[in-house]
């Protein structure tokens, strides 16, 4: 479990901060991401790597490239139901004013398990 970060941090960063890159953690697994995190590939060694093909400057992706990305965004879906999920108890979404980072992460836990209560019901 990773605890909650202070302002505006982008998520690579986050990842290569908690899981720093000497060692080899997703060697045994298939990873799927977004275009966030382009240079993954370069710093971790994975079993499979999903990661959508990023336009090129002036130019267009291929109908095969398009079809790719398609199909890798369905499979990513489900994650991002779940983060909309999390939204709905605005801890993610609105400004929450508490100095004590352990309470907010306390906070999250929890809506993460009823929203997962949720989904399981």
């Amino acid at each position: 479990m990773s605890y909650c970060w202070v302002g505006c941090t982008h998520d690579f960063t986050m990842l290569k901060k908690e899981f720093p890159p000497k060692h080899k953690w997703f060697k045994k697994f298939k990873v799927r991401l977004d275009l966030g995190y382009q240079g993954f590939e370069k710093d971790y060694p994975c079993k499979e790597l999903y990661l959508p093909k990023k336009k090129p400057k002036g130019s267009h992706l291929s109908e095969e490239e398009k079809a790719s990305n398609k199909l890798k965004a369905k499979e990513r879906i489900a994650v991002e139901h779940s983060l909309s999920g999390l939204k709905r108890y605005r801890v993610l979404s609105n400004r929450l004013r508490i100095k004590n980072f352990g309470h907010y992460n306390d906070i999250l836990e929890v809506c993460a398990g009823l929203w997962n209560f949720y989904l399981s019901h």
